[in-house]
């Protein structure tokens, strides 16, 4: 299906973004993405969950394109804060400095490129405070400087960070 992203591990492709976590995990478990306690693990799948198969399917290039070009902000900017809605209402339970407490998980990986969505689709984030402060905290980390997409190479010039 030509999906992304997709992870090469020994000429060996993996695609889509849990998928690709979960390995990332288990081949690397050092920094966890995952916390150790079963509960708190469930949590942190079910908030990726919510972003990955609740929010970000919706605004797929493939859905974008059936819908065309008139649509797409209004379709995307409806299906971004009904998800957000949700998400902010699941993060009001378990977040701190991040998506849950203070240490960044496989959640926190998932939310930065949906809230970078979301301000593609001019998405009123003055509504999701939570949200907005849990990117903002992991938007001074070093690593997620570094793989934003607005600071990748192949990134639109109107896009890229200055």
């Amino acid at each position: 299906m030509q999906q992304v992203p997709t992870l090469v591990i020994n000429g060996q492709p993996i695609a889509q973004s849990v998928a690709v976590l979960e390995y990332l995990e288990e081949a690397y478990p050092d920094p966890p993405l995952l916390p150790k306690d079963s509960l708190q693990r469930a949590k942190v799948r079910e908030i990726t969950e919510t972003i990955c198969s609740g929010i970000q399917p919706l605004q797929n290039l493939v859905v974008l394109q059936k819908i065309g070009d008139e649509k797409k902000n209004e379709w995307g900017q409806f299906w971004i804060n009904k998800g957000f809605v949700a998400l902010e209402q699941l993060l009001n339970k378990t977040a701190g400095k991040y998506c849950l407490g203070d240490e960044v998980t496989m959640a926190d990986l998932c939310l930065v490129p949906q809230v970078g969505n979301a301000i593609r689709f001019n998405v009123d984030m003055s509504k999701f405070p939570l949200i907005s402060k849990i990117n903002e905290e992991l938007s001074k980390l070093e690593a997620f400087k570094k793989a934003h997409p607005f600071a990748q190479p192949d990134c639109p010039e109107d896009l890229r960070q200055k």
